[in-house]
Formats: C-alpha cells, structure tokens, sequence
C-alpha cells in the first residue's frame, strides 16, 4: 500500500468541515435567540409598566422586586422548602397516573372485552373535574398528603389513559395488516407494531399530565397544606406579601417549563425510529 494510501485518513480527518456544520451552532443560537424574544419582552414590560405608574406597583411590583424577593426566599432556604415538598406530591401523583393508567389504556384500546366491560364506567368520571371533587378527597383522605397525591393521580390519570386508547385504536390498519402477514402473532404484533406506533400519543397525554400535576397540585395545597408552593402563594397573598406571591409563581412557572422539556427529551428517546 502507497503512503498516500495510508495518509488519507489522516488528511479526511484533518479537512476542514462542511460549511453546513460551521453553522449549525449558529443555527441554533438564532434559534435561542428567537424563542427567547418574547420572555424578554413580558421581562421588560413588566419592569416598566409599574415604574411608569401604568399599573399600580402595590399589586404588579417591578420585575427587579420580585426576583429581589425570589431571590431572598432563595437565600433563607424556604423556597427550597417548598418546592420540595410540592415536587414531592406532584411527582409522587404523576409517575402513579403513569404506571396505572398506561397498561390500562393499552387494555382498553387492544382488547374489545375490556373496552366493553370499562367504558360506560370511564365515561361517567372522565367528565367530573379534579377540582370538583377534591372535597370528596379531603373527606375521606382527610387533609394529609394522602388527598393531595391522590387528586393529582386522579387529574393526571385521565389525559393518559384517553390518549393511550386513542393511540393504539389509530394505529394504521395497513402496518397492522401487513404485521399480520409476515406471520406475526397477537403478542408480537402488539409489541413490535401497535406499541411503538402508539407510544408519540401516549406521550402527548403523559405531558398533559405533566401540566395537570402542577395546576391540580397548586390547588390542593391551598387547601388544608403547611408547606408548598402552593400554599406560599396563598399565604403571601393574605399577608399582602405581593413580591413573594409572584415569586412563587415564577417558581411554578420554571418547574413547568423544565418538567415539559424533559418529557419532550424523553419521547425523542422511545421515538428513535420516528424520521425527525
């Protein structure tokens, strides 16, 4: 073999890369950039409207007070609290809804018996809202920790289960058809066919219920709770401790944002086979 023979590897390596790959970074930093135009906007109108006296600061302090605030509670470790404790009861719900409501609904949407057995009864309850009945909850659960996972379950467990029997029913009869005809069996097709199929359905409904877990969650804490974001808002409020109030609802807001964006990181990882 001739030396310029062995040397190309060598050089292929050391050739500068496509043009398309210098700009990629800047790409996705344009992309940053443009998705983040509009928090800066509400950042900025917020600061401004309340100093121009456009809205009255007792009720919408300045942006600066509140993170000064935010900040603060940071400082002395009660937001750190709180937040424990509402990511306590919210995770503790959600991941509940998912491990009962996920092989339920793949049930419901595989098996005719069970859809047949199920349905009239899930369609009495999935039109009672969470908040409806979360005094129910509290009667019988009392005002611990046990009501306050249990609504959330019970919000969370619906957006997942419509969404898991939605998925599997709409799964193209063609692949289904086609599994069929190479011999797969019931079990085989479900697993390599009707599941996969179903699973970017699946985690619609699972980050529906990511947001559930937080509103429901901040709901029950205002009711009967000692510790939670929640109920740190509620209390800032009767004690007209605006900034904190707002604080906290910076804190919820984040906690949000983070939660979806890991179950959108999540569903890329069981949708590899998805062409992006």
């Amino acid at each position: 073999m001739s030396s310029s023979a062995l040397l190309e590897p060598a050089v292929a390596t050391l050739a500068p890369q496509p043009a398309a790959a210098r700009r990629r970074p800047l790409r996705f930093a344009g992309t940053i950039l443009t998705r983040s135009i509009a928090i800066i906007a509400l950042a900025a109108v917020w600061e401004v409207l309340p100093r121009l006296g456009v809205v009255d600061a007792t009720f919408l302090p300045p942006l600066s007070e509140v993170l000064t605030a935010w900040w603060e509670l940071v400082k002395s470790g009660e937001l750190l609290e709180h937040a424990q404790a509402s990511l306590t009861r919210s995770l503790a719900g959600f991941g509940l809804a998912i491990v009962i409501a996920i092989p339920l609904g793949l049930l419901i949407g595989w098996y005719q018996p069970v859809a047949n057995l199920l349905s009239p009864l899930l369609e009495v309850f999935r039109n009672t809202a969470a908040l409806a009945i979360l005094p129910v909850f509290v009667l019988i659960l009392g005002l611990g920790e046990t009501s306050k996972i249990a609504i959330i379950l019970y919000a969370c467990a619906w957006p997942i289960l419509l969404n898991t029997v939605s998925g599997v029913r709409t799964v193209d009869p063609l692949l289904i058809k086609s599994a069929r005809s190479l011999g797969l069996g019931p079990l085989r097709l479900f697993q390599k066919v009707i599941l996969p199929a179903a699973v970017p359905t699946i985690f619609t409904g699972i980050r529906l219920a990511g947001a559930y877990s937080i509103l429901i969650l901040i709901a029950a804490e205002m009711v009967g709770a000692k510790a939670g974001l929640g109920y740190l808002i509620n209390y800032a409020q009767y004690n007209f401790a605006v900034p904190d109030m707002y604080a906290g609802i910076i804190t919820i807001s984040a906690i949000g944002l983070i939660v979806n964006q890991l179950l959108i990181v999540t569903e890329r990882r069981f949708s590899t086979w998805r062409t992006n």
